[in-house]
């Protein structure tokens, strides 16, 4: 009830306050917490990887470290390795800024970043060609709610100038919403994929 209540409070009006994003975070960061004990990750990351497996042009790949209660994306990271496909992480190289991408491996030694995230603790630096997001809503037209920090958006923009790069949107099927607010700076997903599949917008 509460996510529906949050979903009908922000659809009124077109330009939405900081308040409005708010109660959209905190409805859809709770119904992420009831999906995220039903055991989901497994089917998903299934998905997941049958989706990455199937685009040409995709030999560099950013996952992520889940973190509190993101879907985790490490067994399909684990698989694309073993793929031969070169797998990095976000790193936060500072407020306002793009993420640089660290090239990951299963099991290599990791250490703190900012916001509770886990980086390598050394590894090259790559361009990814593919990034697997986290997030905390999406809707039906590819629109990403994320933390509000932008980190993605500006990554994004920047690897779009230097090569093609496909946005992969990662999450349970409950935190879609019927409607998302979209700046002039965000960057839509090109796909989504849940417990439920793969969806191309």
């Amino acid at each position: 009830m509460r996510l529906m209540r949050a979903r009908h409070a922000v659809s009124q009006g077109e330009r939405m306050t900081f308040a409005d994003k708010a109660a959209l975070r905190r409805a859809a960061l709770a119904a992420r917490e009831i999906a995220h004990g039903q055991s989901l990750d497994e089917v998903a990351n299934t998905a997941l990887v049958a989706t990455i497996e199937a685009l040409p042009n995709a030999g560099v790949i950013a996952g992520y470290v889940p973190i509190r209660t993101e879907i985790s994306p490490l067994p399909t990271m684990t698989i694309l390795h073993g793929m031969e496909k070169r797998i990095c992480v976000p790193v936060i190289a500072g407020v306002a800024q793009p993420l640089k991408f660290h090239e990951w491996v299963p099991g290599c030694h990791m250490v703190d970043g900012p916001f509770g995230t886990q980086v390598p603790k050394a590894g090259a630096g790559l361009v990814p060609d593919l990034l697997i997001m986290p997030l905390v809503a999406f809707d039906a037209t590819g629109t990403r709610l994320g933390y509000g920090g932008g980190f993605y958006d500006r990554s994004l923009k920047q690897i779009a100038t230097q090569k093609f790069v496909r946005a992969v949107g990662f999450a349970y099927n409950a935190q879609e919403m019927d409607t998302l607010p979209r700046e002039v700076t965000d960057w839509p997903l090109d796909m989504i994929v849940t417990e439920t599949g793969l969806r191309v917008f």
